[in-house]
């Protein structure tokens, strides 16, 4: 379970997330994300409400994904690739204004939390795993018949898979955290110039 202050700021980052994703889709021809209500910073046009009360409740949740019409689009397979990589991206950019805070703020916990917390969104958000960004991104980033199949095997046993990793199964430790403290760590030190 969260905090309050924490819960704030994982809905500030999913939020942002999920605008990246809308506006991305909106620039490259797809209205859909638009005439959804998806082209805005309200907290309350991203949030999934099982994944909002999740998040109070079992201090994990997600937010509601941004829908896409892969024909709107001119290059289907480029344009779902940028898309998905605008989510984690925009975390990043978040992760990197938070450590230029910092530098000119000071080390404030609340700031090293929102820095640690985007990079936490991104990193995450890049496992190739469906529904996560990352099964988008390699699925399109492959040559067309290897992704397809890549595709309806991710969407038939991703989101399994993905449950199966988060469960803490070795000495408390999921394989997920195994894979992603390690990564943050190194961009977190890298950001904080350690």
């Amino acid at each position: 379970m969260f905090d309050p202050v924490t819960l704030v700021l994982i809905i500030l980052a999913l939020t942002v997330h999920e605008f990246a994703h809308a506006l991305t889709a909106d620039r490259l021809g797809d209205p859909t994300p638009r005439s959804q209500g998806r082209l805005t910073l309200n907290p309350l046009a991203h949030l999934d409400p099982i994944g909002t009360l999740a998040m109070i409740l079992v201090g994990f949740g997600w937010g509601k994904p941004v829908q896409i019409d892969p024909y709107n689009l001119k290059n289907p397979r480029r344009d779902e690739l940028l898309i998905a990589i605008a989510g984690p991206a925009s975390n990043i950019l978040l992760a990197m204004l938070s450590a230029i805070l910092i530098q000119f703020l000071g080390g404030y916990q609340l700031i090293i939390k929102f820095l640690f917390l985007n990079l936490s969104l991104a990193v995450f958000n890049m496992l190739p795993l469906w529904p996560l960004d990352g099964s988008k991104v390699l699925v399109n980033a492959l040559p067309f018949q290897t992704g397809y199949r890549l595709q309806q095997a991710l969407q038939t046993y991703g989101l399994p898979l993905l449950i199966l990793t988060m469960l803490p199964l070795f000495g408390g430790v999921s394989i997920v955290s195994q894979i992603i403290y390690p990564i943050i760590g190194f961009l977190g030190s890298i950001l904080l110039g350690q």
